[in-house]
């Protein structure tokens, strides 16, 4: 898949923005009811936890790569 980078900057920028204080701050990353969201929905490994990273189920990583083409995609 070849993706336009401007879309994909743009698109974590507008995440950013969206979870933003008024003053601007923002955390590095996605707002935890979000998270919390997308594993009830099985789309997700369970965001709690001292690890870093979570893992993509089959379904979600399906969702998020037809999700990515279609707003990603040059």
């Amino acid at each position: 898949m070849s993706v336009d980078n401007q879309k994909v900057e743009e698109a974590v920028l507008a995440l950013l923005g969206y979870f933003a204080n008024k003053d601007g701050q923002t955390w590095k990353r996605y707002e935890f009811s979000v998270m919390e969201s997308l594993h009830e929905k099985g789309l997700i490994s369970d965001p709690r936890g001292r690890q870093e990273s979570v893992y993509l189920t089959p379904e979600g990583l399906e969702v998020a790569q037809n999700l990515a083409k279609q707003l990603f995609s040059d």
